[in-house]
């Protein structure tokens, strides 16, 4: 039953709150709970939207966000979150129409939707219309980090590096704490042979505040190779201590998933949202087995555990847990293409590959 004496505001404010701390069910139920007393709440259906998006439930997340500009056709806010669903399956032109019509009017000044059209878009591969969106919020806001660091990423992506360092390097000329644009620009200063200023970045973290493996890895290797270090050297022994931490927290998440794994076998795979719609992501095979093919033609099948154990087999890894190599490989794929890879989920690492254009899921 809804809570009563409770305004559509104060139920969007309790659903804001639980959408901040990932609490992302109990925010549905929160929203939910207060549609049943304002049905016609704009902000709570937009709400919905942008909680279905975090749940990954594209289908349902276009539907609330039509709801919304049902009620308010000016909506900027369900504008953007709809053009982000319809980005998701398929839908680009509509999508596209939608972020112009937010850029070109009084939506193109306000930062937080520029940075929110300039995700989606950067998400999707269209980084050409992504750099357009930081751009102008750029020009809004020229001393922001956050909006330096997100055109630096899309410059990378088109290959203008020289631009991507001086964007990241005036992003941490105004914040110098904002260690994931300092490792990021370690690792282009990596890529690119300049190992004295990669090593220079990786080390301004502490250990502590270190969480990319591929980072901590390549400190400790830069480290050998230009301090040449004497053996129980304490600063290296510190690093090296941080990645068996890292690493550490990867077997527990490889554990897991081979409990997930072994409790799942032998049962018909199943996954179907809320209200019976089939789940976001690909076609699912009815008995559990996929096939994926990569770009050199090569075809792997089995579980999706299977898969990702094959994929590690092939890079030389063998010598890796499962989800070492998840963690090492989707961190290298976010330093070299900008594309985020969840590491938790083996289904979810590689649909987020295919998503990128660098595998094929035939079932």
């Amino acid at each position: 039953m809804p809570t009563p004496f409770l305004s559509s505001e104060e139920y969007d404010e309790r659903a804001h709150k639980l959408y901040d701390r990932g609490d992302y069910d109990a925010a549905l139920d929160t929203l939910k709970e207060g549609l049943q007393s304002y049905p016609n709440s704009v902000d709570l259906y937009v709400g919905m939207g942008y909680t279905r998006l975090a749940r990954e439930e594209y289908v349902w997340a276009k539907h609330a966000f039509e709801k919304a500009l049902v009620l308010d056709p000016e909506h900027y806010d369900a504008m953007v979150g709809l053009g982000e669903a319809l980005l998701r399956f398929g839908g680009e032109a509509r999508a596209l129409g939608l972020f112009r019509q937010v850029y070109d009017g009084p939506g193109g000044e306000d930062t937080e939707l520029l940075l929110a059209m300039g995700r989606a878009l950067y998400r999707e591969g269209w980084f050409i219309d992504a750099r357009m969106m930081f751009e102008r919020s750029l020009q809004l806001y020229p001393d922001d980090p956050e909006v330096r660091a997100a055109l630096a990423y899309t410059l990378h992506r088109l290959d203008e590096e020289d631009g991507a360092v001086r964007e990241l390097e005036q992003a941490l000329a105004l914040n110098p704490r904002y260690h994931e644009a300092r490792v990021y620009l370690g690792h282009l200063f990596y890529d690119r042979g300049d190992l004295d200023e990669a090593l220079a970045e990786f080390v301004v973290p502490a250990p502590t505040e270190q969480w990319d493996s591929l980072a901590v890895w390549r400190l400790i290797e830069l480290k050998k190779k230009l301090e040449e270090p004497p053996a129980g050297d304490p600063e290296l022994m510190v690093w090296e201590s941080r990645l068996e931490e890292l690493e550490s927290e990867i077997d527990l998440i490889d554990e897991l998933m081979a409990e997930i794994e072994s409790a799942a076998m032998g049962e018909p795979w199943k996954q179907v949202e809320e209200d019976g719609e089939p789940a976001a992501g690909g076609e699912r095979s009815c008995d559990g087995r996929h096939r994926v093919r990569l770009p050199d033609g090569s075809v792997l099948e089995g579980s999706w555990i299977d898969i990702v154990r094959q994929l590690r087999d092939q890079a030389g890894r063998s010598g890796e847990s499962i989800a070492q190599f998840m963690r090492r490989w989707a961190d290298d794929t976010r330093v070299r293409i900008g594309v985020g890879v969840p590491t938790d989920d083996a289904e979810g690492f590689l649909l987020a590959y295919a998503r990128a254009g660098l595998l094929h899921i035939e079932r």
